[in-house]
C-alpha cells in the first residue's frame, strides 16, 4: 500500500520505509510534524508534542473514539472483541481503572522481584556467547536477542517450559493489532489469536492456583489491596500483556542494540574500554532506535499542537521514533549513536506519565549485562545477513547473523 495526496503524508509501507524509516521520520518532521492523515488519524512527531501528549490526560480507552479511522470500521460493530485482550488490560485504560489495575500488579514487580532475576540473566547470556563462540559465528537474533528475554519473562512469571512454543506463536500474530491500518483479514487473525491465548492463559492460571511458586504469576493471583482483586478476565489480560510486552519490544531492544554496536564499531570499542558506561549505553540505544515506534492516543477534548487543531474523539499516533531523532531536542548529532550522550535517558521510548513501561528496570537490566560481555567477548564480530522483521510499529531484526 502507498498512499500520495500531493503533499507529505505518514506512509510506512514503501519499500525505502521498510529498509530505513529515519529519512522518513526526518522528512515528516522537517514538511510535516502534525497532519491529519487522509486515512482518519492524526500523527504527531516532534519529541516536545510526543512527549505533552504521553504526560496529558488525553485516553488509550477506544470507547472515547468519535472519529473512527478506517483501520478500525470493525470497532462499532464488534465493539470490545475488537480489542487487544477485550480492552481490559492496563494499555487500553483509563483512569480510576487504570490506576487500580496498575496497583494491583506493581505488587508483583518489586525490586526484589527484578534483582532476583539478575543470576539466571549472567547465565542466559554467559551461556549464549559460550555458544556462539564455539559455532564461529550466530544468528544473534535466533541465539541470543529472543531467547533471552523469552527465558526472563517465563522465567518471571512462572510459566511451565512446554506452552512456550505455542505461546511464541500467537504472541507474534497478536503484536500486529499494534500496526498502523491492520487490514480485515489479518483483524480476524488477531482476533482467532487473542482468544486462543487467553483460553490457554486461563489454563495456566488454573494450573498456577494447584502449583504456586515464588512467581509473578502467583502474586498475581493472590494480589489484593483494601479487599480489591482481580476478577478473572482481568487477571488473564494482565498475564496476556505483562507476556507480550515482556518479549516482544525486548527483543528488538536486544537485536537493534546489538546490530548499532556492530554498526558503530568505535562506540562498541568505548563501551568495551569503559564497561561502567553499560547504563548510559543502554539509554542511548534505546533511543537511537527505539523498540517500538509508534504509540496512540485518543483526545477526549480538542488539543493544540502548533498552529493545529486536533479535535476531540480523534485517533492520534504519536511517532516515538522520530521524536527520538528530533534535533530540536536532541542537537545536530540526533542521528548519530553517542553512548556518552549525556541526556539520553530523557528518551520516551517507555512511555511517560501514568502508562511509563512497568517493566523498564527489567529491559534495561538485560540490555546492561548482555551489551557489554558481548562486545568484550566478540570484538571483531561481523555482519553477515541482516533480515527485518517487517513490522512498522514494533520493528526490530529478525535475523542477525554474524562472523566472528
Amino acid at each position: 500500500m502507498s498512499i500520495d495526496t500531493g503533499t507529505f503524508v505518514f506512509d510506512p509501507f514503501t519499500a525505502a520505509f521498510a529498509a530505513d524509516p529515519y529519512p522518513h521520520y526526518a522528512r515528516m518532521l522537517a514538511d510535516a510534524p502534525v497532519h491529519e492523515h487522509p486515512l482518519g488519524f492524526w500523527v504527531v512527531s516532534r519529541y516536545d508534542d510526543v512527549s505533552r501528549l504521553q504526560r496529558s490526560a488525553h485516553s488509550v480507552d477506544e470507547r472515547h473514539l468519535t472519529r473512527l479511522p478506517v483501520f478500525k470500521s470493525d470497532t462499532g460493530t464488534l465493539g470490545k472483541q475488537n480489542r487487544m485482550m477485550r480492552g481490559l488490560s492496563m494499555l487500553d485504560q483509563d483512569p480510576p481503572d487504570h490506576t487500580r489495575l496498575r496497583r494491583l500488579v506493581t505488587k508483583a514487580f518489586t525490586r526484589r522481584a527484578i534483582e532476583a532475576l539478575r543470576p539466571r540473566i549472567e547465565a542466559h547470556v554467559e551461556a549464549a556467547l559460550d555458544r556462539i563462540a564455539a559455532n564461529g559465528g550466530a544468528d544473534l537474533v535466533a541465539d541470543l536477542a529472543f531467547p533471552l528475554p523469552f527465558a526472563v519473562i517465563s522465567d518471571l512469571l512462572g510459566i511451565p517450559v512446554l506452552e512456550h512454543t505455542r505461546l511464541r506463536e500467537l504472541t507474534a500474530t497478536l503484536v500486529r493489532a499494534l500496526e498502523p491500518l491492520a487490514d480485515p483479514a489479518l483483524q480476524a487473525r488477531i482476533r482467532a489469536a487473542d482468544e486462543e491465548l487467553r483460553g490457554m492463559v486461563a489454563d495456566l492460571i488454573r494450573w498456577k492456583r494447584a502449583h504456586p511458586g515464588d512467581d509473578v504469576l502467583t502474586t498475581l493471583i493472590s494480589a489484593e489491596e483494601d479487599g480489591d482483586v482481580l476478577s478473572e478476565d482481568e487477571l488473564i489480560a494482565q498475564v496476556m500483556l505483562l507476556y507480550i510486552a515482556g518479549h516482544e519490544t525486548t527483543v528488538n531492544h536486544l537485536g537493534g542494540g546489538l546490530l548499532a554496536l556492530l554498526r558503530n564499531p568505535g562506540q562498541a570499542r568505548r563501551l568495551r574500554q569503559e564497561p561502567a558506561l553499560a547504563a548510559n549505553a543502554v539509554e542511548e540505544l534505546l533511543r537511537y532506535d527505539t523498540p517500538v515506534h509508534l504509540m496512540r492516543r485518543i483526545t477526549i477534548a480538542p488539543f493544540l499542537v502548533g498552529d493545529a487543531e486536533i479535535p476531540g474523539g480523534s485517533w492520534v499516533i504519536l511517532c516515538l521514533a522520530a521524536a527520538a531523532r528530533d534535533r530540536r531536542f536532541w542537537g545536530a548529532d540526533a542521528d548519530t549513536l553517542r553512548l556518552d550522550r549525556p541526556n539520553a535517558a530523557q528518551h520516551i521510548s517507555f512511555g511517560a506519565g501514568i502508562h511509563h513501561c512497568l517493566g523498564a528496570a527489567l529491559v534495561r537490566m538485560q540490555g546492561r549485562i548482555m551489551f557489554p560481555r558481548f562486545v568484550e567477548r566478540f570484538p571483531d564480530a561481523q555482519v553477515d545477513q541482516l533480515r527485518w522483521n517487517g513490522r512498522v510499529n514494533l520493528r526490530g531484526p529478525a535475523a542477525l547473523s554474524i562472523t566472528l
